[in-house]
């Protein structure tokens, strides 16, 4: 056993390390973290094996919890959830400690770490995903979820469940700051539900999320320089990097990296949703090209909850793609090709510009097409980088056609409620209502821009 014992403060920065020698043949440690822990001191928790180098690097990682955890189990054969099973080499490993919250006095901590030698074997982890469902069409997915590999209560076979329940194509899983969900996930992956690979990069100053990526990423951004290191770590990857959330309680607050994606809808619209929305039409209008998805940010109870506003899938995302897989989907993501509606049966919102689709470039001039489904009585809100250009009254399932010479940019489209605004005001209402447990982003109150879809752009010139 080793014992560790240490006062922190403010002053020894984000992280703290703790390096112990493994003695050969361990097959399992065990680490317990003890600390007056309150509001005001949350100390976050994980681990790095002997192979690790300095930020950032992509070997070594063996699990993180955060604050959710005050401790847990690593071994060759199995680990806690959050934690990589597998090989145990010898030499220095390190706990590391972020220090999330600390009272102006700093606090004292101590971990312990406990070594066995039992026989194990070691632990094979699922192979990625080959799932396909083969047919062009539009699939519905959600982007951003939680299980108990992080912070949330529930397992993974029962975020399965609540995906089956949606009806939902695909499901990208992103725990915080670990990549333990992706064997679950991938041995689950089927044609009727693609899993797609994903991490929450989760920082103090915003959380980004890494898809598609063919191992962990490096969380531990300590300065502004760090977040291009970040981006550039995803996309040596192969994979996509998407800025969440944008909006209080967890703006993006470090500069903006290299996007691939942008959170621009997450959990109910009236959890601010306006705010992201915004961020995401100004960085548009200054010519950046950033695809636009939506995600629930779910984090699932220790129950299969009944379908509502603040569910899985709220909102969702949908892709048009040749056929369901994971190559696809994130083509797709990266590609802008689809467009984020408020549930997996809400609007259907297809956006075309002489003939191009979303995400692609047209002529300046050429004649914009929405097809829209199920949002008679709403209004379509045609937009370009100068702001709204025109609004129209939805009467029927169809194509509604526009021409604007002089729009600048891109063009978009909303649907924003009106005939259906006290239907869903009243679905929320009776959701919190009716709550037996906390949810995860009470709404607030934007009464008369409710939106109920969100095309991704057709860029202009």
């Amino acid at each position: 056993m080793t014992l560790i014992t240490c006062h922190v403060t403010r002053a020894d920065g984000d992280y703290v390390y703790l390096p112990f020698e493994l003695p050969s043949g361990t097959t399992q440690l065990s680490v317990t973290l003890s600390y007056p822990k309150a509001p005001d001191c949350v100390i976050d928790l994980g681990i790095f094996d002997s192979s690790a180098g300095p930020f950032p690097t992509p070997r070594g990682f063996r699990g993180w919890s955060g604050g959710a955890r005050d401790g847990f189990r690593l071994g060759l054969d199995s680990a806690t959830p959050g934690y990589l099973a597998g090989p145990m080499p010898d030499g220095v490993w390190q706990i590391i400690l972020g220090l999330y919250r600390l009272p102006v006095a700093g606090a004292e901590f101590t971990v312990q770490v406990t070594f066995d030698a039992a026989p194990r074997t070691v632990f094979a982890p699922a192979p990625p995903s080959q799932a396909h469902r083969p047919g062009a069409a539009w699939y519905r997915g959600d982007l951003h979820c939680h299980t108990y590999h992080s912070d949330a209560a529930g397992s993974p076979s029962l975020l399965h469940a609540a995906a089956q329940q949606a009806g939902l194509d695909f499901l990208a899983v992103a725990d915080h700051n670990t990549i333990s969900q992706w064997d679950d996930f991938n041995a689950a992956s089927s044609a009727d539900l693609v899993f797609v690979r994903a991490m929450e990069v989760t920082t103090a100053r915003g959380h980004a999320n890494a898809f598609g990526t063919r191992g962990w990423v490096d969380f531990r951004i300590t300065r502004d320089a760090d977040v291009h290191l970040v981006a550039a770590e995803v996309a040596r990857q192969g994979g996509l990097f998407s800025v969440n959330h944008d909006k209080p309680t967890i703006p993006w607050d470090y500069p903006l990296p290299a996007l691939d994606c942008m959170e621009v809808w997450q959990s109910a619209w009236l959890a601010g949703n306006w705010i992201s929305l915004a961020r995401y039409q100004q960085r548009l209008a200054q010519g950046l090209r950033i695809s636009a998805i939506g995600g629930s940010d779910y984090h699932q109870p220790s129950r299969l909850r009944p379908e509502g506003p603040f569910v899985l899938a709220r909102p969702t995302t949908v892709l048009w793609m040749d056929g369901l897989n994971e190559p696809n989907i994130l083509a797709a993501m990266k590609a802008g090709l689809g467009y984020v509606t408020e549930s997996p049966t809400g609007p259907h919102l297809a956006l075309t510009v002489g003939g191009q689709p979303m995400g692609a470039q047209a002529s300046s001039g050429a004649t914009a097409q929405a097809e829209v489904r199920g949002a008679v009585g709403d209004i379509l809100v045609w937009i370009d980088a100068t702001g709204v250009l025109e609004e129209t009254l939805i009467s029927t399932d169809g194509v509604l056609a526009a021409s604007f010479h002089q729009a600048k940019g891109f063009l978009r489209a909303e649907i924003v409620a009106r005939a259906s605004q006290a239907r869903l005001l009243a679905e929320v209402q009776n959701a919190l209502d009716s709550a037996t447990e906390d949810f995860d982003a009470p709404p607030a109150r934007e009464l008369d821009r409710i939106r109920r879809a969100i095309s991704n752009p057709v860029y202009l010139g």
